[in-house]
């Protein structure tokens, strides 16, 4: 029998509190604090299939969201796109640049992929900042129209605009739970574990890492040109590596290798630092040793852990074990 964590019944649970939410928040302030975590729990979730299922830790996953945000903003600002086009756009065009970055970044391993793509994240931050023409420089992009209606349905309120990015954050975490449970999600994981056994075991080392991070990268496109009709203004230092290791927190504490635990962490961690904001500038005095007790004591994050836990819960009583 699957764990509560596995359970349909956990999901449901889930996606109850959030649709409750606008109900439960005291002001519009924490709507939209709860719409910034969902995105970036959308660019979490595909940061984790490179680094929590492949392997592959990407540090420039947060300019991959960059370029998403700056697609809508270009697109609907300068030449006139609707927001769903440019949306759809900005996952394309992530697509495409991971391809040719994936062919020359992905034949490296371990902390020299980690390394070229950090350069290659950097690039991303100086082209964004210095190509006025395109990008708008340092002034940035604003007036970013917000997302069209649909039918008669508007996104013109925070709370419509809440209960819109979370449909799109269930549609992708069910898409990705589909792509994780398959059989392309055990080769990712295979070639996680080992490349040597993967391709002694016929598994096309370089075709899988590259739909790995293509996959991983449209999430990250989503998620920015999202927060790009959300926020309605953008700036070079979205592309900021701090972003990506933001995202790489979020992951952690939740749980590498699972899809609950990114998610988990990209809404709780917001919360954490925002119930510290009364500290001032001793919050991160604070909140390092908490993150420090986490990863002394939940070593495999939160999610991780508890099933790491239930794993050899199971193994002593010779029970099946389901992973997330």
């Amino acid at each position: 029998m699957k764990g509560f964590i596995d359970s349909k019944w956990a999901w449901g649970l889930l996606l109850a509190a959030s649709l409750a939410f606008p109900w439960l928040a005291g002001n519009d302030y924490h709507l939209t604090v709860m719409s910034t975590a969902y995105i970036f729990a959308i660019a979490t979730l595909g940061l984790n299939l490179i680094t929590g299922y492949t392997g592959q830790l990407n540090l420039a996953h947060a300019g991959f969201m960059a370029v998403g945000a700056y697609t809508v903003g270009i697109l609907t600002v300068d030449h006139g796109w609707t927001f769903w086009a440019s949306l759809l756009m900005s996952g394309v065009i992530c697509v495409v640049l991971g391809y040719f970055i994936g062919l020359v970044s992905l034949r490296l391993k371990g902390h020299y992929f980690s390394i070229f793509t950090l350069c290659v994240g950097y690039i991303m931050f100086l082209v964004i900042e210095k190509w006025d023409g395109l990008t708008h420089g340092t002034v940035g992009i604003m007036g970013i129209p917000e997302p069209e209606a649909i039918g008669g349905l508007t996104f013109d309120t925070p709370v419509r605009l809440y209960y819109l990015v979370l449909f799109i954050l269930v549609v992708l975490v069910w898409v990705m739970r589909r792509i994780v449970k398959s059989l392309l999600g055990r080769t990712f994981i295979a070639i996680r574990n080992s490349d040597e056994l993967a391709e002694a075991l016929g598994i096309n080392l370089m075709r899988n890492k590259m739909l790995a991070f293509m996959l991983s990268v449209f999430y990250a496109g989503i998620a920015g040109g999202l927060y790009a009709g959300f926020v309605r203004f953008i700036g070079p230092d979205m592309a900021g590596v701090q972003h990506t290791f933001d995202m790489m927190i979020f992951a952690m504490v939740g749980g590498l290798g699972t899809v609950l635990g990114p998610l988990l962490g990209a809404i709780g961690m917001p919360w954490l630092t925002q119930s510290l904001q009364f500290l001032q500038e001793y919050r991160f005095i604070v909140f390092g040793p908490i993150l420090v007790a986490l990863v002394i004591f939940l070593p495999y994050g939160i999610v991780g852990s508890f099933l790491a836990w239930r794993a050899r819960r199971d193994a002593k009583e010779g029970k099946p074990h389901a992973q997330d």
